[in-house]
């Protein structure tokens, strides 16, 4: 994968994917996996039910977290992150992110809905307790 400091391509139609999740999860929070290439491109995005039905923090359905899996891998892709909305808070990971972040490698992306017309989308890595922005960059053209 890239490193931290190169930005990732958030192709349009999975930044649609998941601020229209969000939005339809409000006011509990949704949660999605994403899926990549081997040349760490973003190729889809699987907005999930979060089964805690929680404003506050999120449980990935377990079916669905293994029906993405094999999707994405009939598809050679792996997933390489999850997104997630904090329904009343910045696009900032929350401690309990942190302590649930499982995975070094992964991209986590948040969904900011503090103001409802401009949801904030950003992503971080967090490794060790430890939480570094990646640029996304948005693409409008795909």
């Amino acid at each position: 994968m890239s490193d931290e400091h190169s930005s990732i391509l958030v192709p349009e139609a999975i930044r649609k994917v998941m601020v229209s999740h969000a939005r339809r999860c409000y006011p509990e929070e949704a949660c999605g996996l994403l899926a990549g290439d081997a040349d760490g491109r973003l190729t889809n995005a699987y907005p999930l039910t979060n089964v805690a039905h929680s404003p506050v923090n999120y449980v990935i359905d377990p079916a669905e977290h293994f029906g993405a899996l094999r999707h994405a891998e009939s598809k050679g892709w792996d997933l390489v992150g999850v997104f997630h909305s904090h329904t009343h808070s910045p696009a900032y990971p929350s401690a309990t992110d942190v302590a649930l972040a499982a995975d070094p490698d992964w991209l986590y992306v948040l969904v900011g809905m503090e103001r409802m017309d401009t949801l904030s989308v950003r992503g971080f890595r967090i490794r060790d307790h430890q939480i570094t922005e990646t640029t996304l960059s948005f693409d409008s053209h795909h």
